[in-house]
């Protein structure tokens, strides 16, 4: 099944004070492993960038006034996500923006149905804990250490990671040929979790075949 992991970053919080849409990124899972398909751009909102926003994610005025605006990219951003479940952290700022967006040129929103919120995943999962992107990352020993600014393509990679762990608890891919310190590896080691699927090809498959008959005659036959 194909998945969208989405994130937009903004002008401000609220659509209701006319704040939009700065970056859309989109990166397609298909049976929850990354393909390299992905939806990106900046956009130019037609207003100014809050200061405290600027602070999120750094984009200024002056960086985006050359961008396209969201009318120019947004029949390529229906299909690039078309009907598929959309996997935001915190979907309910992401989906109001993205609808405002939509609703202004007159087009279909998003159905809440279309969206698999990760933030409510890891509130049923994690009562009581802290449950941003930062913490999860953590929990799962997921290396974030490229976020230094909210970016929407850096967002959507570490969530999909986290996305797949809140749904699957992979176990850890373990290294048996690198010896670490006891003391250290806890502290300072990060762990891949993996979905790799290796399929033979079909001339493995056939040799494969020719071996076990083979083997099977010489040794049962």
């Amino acid at each position: 099944m194909k998945e969208i992991v989405l994130d937009t970053e903004t002008t401000g919080l609220s659509v209701e004070k006319g704040h939009r849409i700065v970056e859309i990124g989109c990166i397609e899972l298909d049976d929850q492993i990354l393909t390299s398909n992905r939806f990106h751009c900046y956009l130019n909102p037609q207003r100014k960038v809050s200061e405290e926003a600027f602070k999120v994610h750094g984009y200024s005025d002056e960086f985006l006034s050359d961008k396209k605006k969201f009318s120019e990219v947004v029949d390529d951003f229906i299909k690039f996500i078309g009907d598929k479940k959309l996997v935001i952290h915190n979907a309910q700022f992401d989906l109001s923006h993205l609808n405002n967006e939509l609703k202004i040129l007159g087009k279909n929103l998003i159905p809440k149905d279309q969206v698999i919120d990760t933030l409510d995943i890891a509130r049923e999962k994690f009562p009581g804990s802290q449950i941003s992107l930062d913490a999860l990352c953590k929990r799962f020993r997921i290396d974030n250490s490229k976020r230094k600014l909210h970016t929407a393509l850096i967002d959507c990679e570490l969530l999909s990671k986290v996305y797949v762990n809140l749904i699957d608890q992979k176990e850890p891919k373990l290294n048996f040929l690198e010896k670490k310190d006891d003391t250290d590896s806890d502290k300072n080691s990060t762990i891949d979790f993996c979905k790799n699927i290796i399929k033979p090809t079909s001339n493995e498959l056939k040799e494969h075949q020719n071996f076990l008959k083979k083997s099977l005659k010489k040794n049962y036959f």
